[in-house]
C-alpha cells in the first residue's frame, strides 16, 4: 500500500522501515542543527521522538532554523516541531520537555529508554552530561560539533572525537572526554576554520553573556541532516 514511507522503503526495504518505526530517538536541543535532526527522523519513519529544548522561537532564529517562522515567534521550539511531525506522520509519539538539559536534572531522563541519542546543544557540560549518561546506559550516542561562523557546508565529516581538529568545541570535547575516560563517541564536525563574525548595527554585544556566533540558513541545516542520516543507518543497520 502506498504511504509517505513508500519511496524510503524502495531504498531500505520493509524490514528496516519498521526497525525505524519501533525506535525511540531522543534529540537534546532544537535549534539549528537538532531541528533538521528531528524532521529528517520524522520524514524517515521514526516511530517515537523525544525533543528536549526550552528555547522559544525568535526573530533571529528565523535564518536557519527549520521551526522559525514570524508565526512562530514566541512558542516553545519543542512544541512547533511536535506540530510539524504531526503532520508529516500523523502516528507518531512526540514527546516534548520544555527545559534545557543540565548535568543537574540528568536524573529526569532515563536514557535506558531511548535506543539513540542525539546532542545538538550548545553548552559543554550538557554536552558532556549526555554522551556520559547514553555510554552508561549503551546507548548509541552522536554528537554534534560547532556549526557556527561557518559558510562550507561540505567540509562537515563524521568521525570520532579522538579524530577531530580544527574545531574549538572538539578541541574542548575531546580533552574532557579523554579526561573522563570516555572513549568512541561519534560526531559531526567541520576542519573549516571560524570567520570572524562582525558586530550587527545596534547590537551591544556587552550586554551579552556571551559571543554570538555568525549563522546561515545552509550550515547548520547540512550538520543536523548528515546527523540524522548517521541515526537512520545505524538504527537500520545499511551502513
Amino acid at each position: 500500500m502506498i504511504n509517505q514511507f513508500s519511496r524510503t522503503e524502495l531504498l531500505i526495504g520493509s524490514e528496516n522501515i519498521n526497525k525505524l518505526k519501533n525506535s525511540t530517538v531522543a534529540v537534546f536541543g532544537i535549534g539549528g542543527v537538532g531541528g533538521f535532526v528531528a524532521e529528517a527522523l520524522a520524514r524517515a519513519g521514526i516511530g517515537h521522538l523525544v525533543l528536549i529544548d526550552n528555547d522559544t522561537v525568535s526573530l533571529t532564529n528565523i535564518n536557519r532554523q527549520i521551526v522559525a517562522l514570524h508565526s512562530t515567534i514566541g512558542k516553545y521550539k519543542t512544541e512547533v516541531m511536535r506540530d510539524r511531525i504531526a503532520d508529516i506522520n500523523p502516528d507518531a509519539v512526540v514527546e516534548v520537555h520544555n527545559y534545557f538539559y543540565l548535568p543537574e536534572n540528568k536524573d529526569d531522563f532515563d536514557f535506558s529508554k531511548y535506543d539513540y541519542v542525539v546532542d545538538a546543544v550548545d553548552t559543554v557540560a550538557a554536552k558532556l552530561s549526555i554522551i556520559e549518561e547514553a555510554k552508561q546506559c549503551n546507548v548509541p550516542v552522536i554528537s554534534s560539533m560547532g556549526a557556527g561562523n561557518k559558510l562550507n557546508p561540505t567540509m562537515f565529516e563524521v568521525t570520532d572525537i579522538s579524530k577531530t581538529s580544527v574545531c574549538p568545541l572538539a578541541k574542548v570535547m575531546r580533552y574532557e572526554l579523554k579526561k573522563r575516560g570516555i572513549k568512541n563517541v561519534k560526531v559531526v564536525y567541520s576542519k573549516e576554520p571560524a570567520i570572524k563574525a562582525s558586530v550587527p548595527e545596534g547590537y551591544d554585544e556587552s550586554t551579552s553573556k556571551r559571543s554570538v556566533p555568525g549563522s546561515i540558513s545552509f550550515v547548520p541545516s547540512v550538520a543536523g541532516l548528515i546527523v540524522a542520516g548517521e541515526v537512520i543507518k545505524d538504527i537500520s543497520g545499511i551502513n
